[in-house]
């Protein structure tokens, strides 16, 4: 029987990387299903061995089962690089970053800022001219992991909240401007009326 714990408790334990590696949109996401869904505690491929003893010891599982699994399927730490020289400025990757670590405009080049990069690689794939490399990077103490962590998390989250009051600013200028275009009909309609019975 898994304990009972809040996703908030199990997320503080994640990574923080935001990959989807583990199936779900993130790392929250991943916590929620672990808390009320009863995933599997060893999806996580940043997190490896180290969390996934956390996640058993936190909910009570057994890891010794997915030990082997974890270690093979581990990810190192690694931090993602623009060959700014062959970047295009096409803004797919700043689109694709979950913490908002590429800066950069639209036909300018981009470049990664490394102390908030996660390395959870999803610039990769929407790189058309594949100018964006993996380097490995030194494994840190769990204290600046956990600080790296909490700034990921802040990151990930403020961004989060950035893109839904985008959409909600997009929904309520459609929504007017449908209200408009109905109002323009219903005046052209009318206008249409008044010269027929003119």
């Amino acid at each position: 029987m898994r304990r009972s714990v809040s996703p908030e408790e199990v997320d503080t334990l994640l990574p923080q990387t935001q990959c989807g590696l583990c199936g779900h949109g993130g790392c929250l996401p991943y916590a929620e299903s672990l808390v009320f869904e009863q995933a599997a505690i060893n999806l996580c491929p940043p997190g490896g061995v180290e969390t996934l003893r956390e996640l058993g010891k936190l909910l009570d599982i057994n890891p010794e089962p997915y030990l082997d699994e974890m270690q093979q399927k581990s990810k190192s730490s690694s931090l993602a690089m623009i060959r700014e020289a062959e970047c295009i400025g096409c803004t797919k990757c700043i689109q694709a970053c979950p913490v908002d670590a590429i800066i950069g405009s639209a036909r300018q080049m981009h470049t990664v800022i490394t102390a908030e990069c996660t390395g959870c690689e999803l610039c990769i794939p929407p790189c058309p001219v594949d100018c964006i490399d993996l380097l490995a990077v030194a494994e840190e103490s769990k204290k600046i992991k956990m600080e790296k962590a909490k700034l990921a998390r802040e990151r990930f989250n403020a961004r989060e909240q950035r893109l839904k009051k985008e959409k909600d600013r997009k929904m309520l200028k459609m929504a007017k401007q449908s209200k408009a275009e109905k109002l323009d009909y219903i005046k052209a309609a009318i206008r249409r009326a008044k010269v027929k019975f003119e």
